[in-house]
């Protein structure tokens, strides 16, 4: 494709050198992904700077360069004077607009859900996903657990964790446009929006779910990392708010001049859609929905009272889109699990495994409740510190599990480059002496994911918390493939030879 790249909408040329009409084949932001062709943006990271890996790019056959430092670009552009050179204020932000043009802006034929908070985007997500698949329109899926279309899973190499890097969600997009899928749900970040990477989307429908400490190894302040998420709200044309969390809500209600839905447990707080009377059993959740006056009963294969709240919040981007509630609510008995959220297991000898994501504190607290209220002999829980995220929240871990669980195996999540021990030491901080329950350590997941199972017997419940990223533990900056559901298959067709 040949770019002019001043007359892409939403791109600020502030100086150019070279010949353009340019001929682009692929964006990069990686210099050694550059290849005949190539554009590459200097992205400038928390530990690296994209303007020192030009001529590398250039070596690798990029075509054009995208940065912001006037300086570099002039002087690279003396010694390449066959190569375009183009001065932006933001590259992130010029790489968000030029991959949308670049891909033929596959944005604007899908309806975008954006879902953020510190706890339940995942979950809510996926439930969006399969709520929109259920209901007729083929919706796709952004996050955490990889990408969906809306016939399952597909095998794509996502640039961060959660919300890939702006390059990729347009490829993205364009893939779930070509396979005739109309809508996509896709989780946001307080980091991806903060680096721009969903800049020049305008989502349909954005949800909020919560917020609480988190990633401030990044923000550094609690504000910022608020600000950052507040950020989704100034980009939407509806919304979906949690009235129950006052950390968030009033701000997004100030800005929002589109229309709004608002949800909360409490009868009182006057919000538009009310779940209360929430029950569970072996077969999932029951709850009362009050939605304009009437009230309706929600019945889910499902568990978690937080999570009847992001069913809530997945029930009103439908309505969003023009569902009735009685539509809705007619196909909630056929959800799926989410995968890793609250996703129960039924092992041998009526032992049931929770695998769950909970890795913040209000997280781990909230599924340690949920979990003790199903029928159980003992609790059995596994908590981890991540390595790669902030170390002032690891005690806090150990604080929010204390005394709810009969055995705690404390253990490590992807400890980058810290040793396993240090980490798993960090959340053993947090526990009072002496210790109310027993407390079991383990250098690794796999270790920690053995050791809680064989510390089970009969009947007993085994909750894995924390867990994998894209299937993978981050070590020394490799992912290293790891699956908690293969290390309990292994183990107990080992012990009992079943499972």
């Amino acid at each position: 494709m040949k770019l002019q790249f001043a007359q892409i909408p939403g791109v600020s040329v502030l100086k150019s050198f070279g010949p353009e009409p340019t001929e682009v084949g692929s964006l990069v932001y990686n210099s050694s992904a550059a290849r005949n062709g190539s554009a590459f943006f200097c992205v400038v990271g928390e530990n690296t700077d994209g303007h020192l890996y030009i001529e590398q790019a250039i070596e690798n056959g990029a075509q054009a360069i995208i940065g912001s430092d006037a300086e570099i670009l002039s002087t690279k552009a003396e010694l390449y004077p066959n190569i375009r050179f183009v001065l932006v204020a933001d590259v992130r932000n010029a790489l968000a607009h030029i991959a949308d043009f670049f891909h033929g802006s596959p944005q604007h034929e899908l309806f975008k859900i954006g879902v953020t908070g510190t706890n339940g985007k995942t979950t809510t997500a996926t439930y969006v996903r399969n709520l929109f698949n259920l209901l007729g329109t083929p919706c796709g899926f952004i996050g955490t657990t990889g990408v969906e279309t809306a016939a399952g899973k597909v095998p794509f190499e996502k640039s961060t964790p959660t919300t890939p890097i702006a390059s990729d969600i347009h490829q993205i997009f364009a893939m779930l446009r070509d396979a005739e899928t109309k809508a996509v749900a896709m989780e946001v970040s307080s980091t991806a929006l903060d680096q721009q990477r969903v800049g020049g989307i305008k989502f349909d429908v954005a949800i909020h779910t919560n917020l609480s400490e988190e990633h401030l190894e990044y923000h550094k302040t609690f504000k910022h990392y608020r600000e950052s998420k507040l950020k989704l709200f100034e980009r939407a044309k509806s919304a979906v708010v949690n009235l129950d969390d006052p950390g968030l809500s009033g701000s997004i209600l100030e800005i929002a001049d589109y229309p709004v839905l608002t949800y909360s447990h409490e009868p009182e707080s006057g919000a538009d859609l009310i779940w209360q009377n929430y029950s569970t059993s072996a077969q999932g959740m029951r709850f009362e929905l009050i939605y304009k006056g009437a009230a309706h009963i929600v019945e889910a294969p499902l568990f978690g009272d937080y999570n009847a709240a992001n069913l809530t919040a997945a029930i009103g981007s439908a309505l969003h889109a023009g569902y009735p509630l009685a539509k809705i609510i007619a196909v909630l008995t056929e959800m799926p699990q989410v995968e890793g959220r609250f996703q129960v297991i039924r092992a041998p000898q009526e032992r049931t495994i929770i695998l769950d994501y909970a890795h913040t504190p209000v997280a781990i607290d909230a599924v340690l409740t949920e979990a003790r209220k199903l029928p159980h002999r003992r609790l059995i829980a596994l908590i981890a510190g991540i390595g790669i995220r902030d170390f002032a929240k690891m005690p806090k871990m150990a604080k929010a599990s204390e005394g709810k669980a009969d055995v705690l195996v404390v253990t490590v999540d992807h400890p980058g480059f810290h040793d396993p021990d240090d980490v798993v030491s960090e959340v053993i901080k947090g526990f009072s002496l002496p210790y109310q329950q027993k407390v079991l350590r383990a250098p690794t997941r796999k270790e920690a994911v053995e050791k809680a199972l064989a510390e089970s017997e009969p009947e007993d419940i085994i909750l894995l918390s924390s867990g994998c990223i894209n299937g993978a533990q981050i070590i020394k900056g490799e992912y290293i493939p790891h699956s908690d559901e293969d290390i309990i298959e292994a183990f107990f067709s080992s012990k009992t030879g079943e499972f």
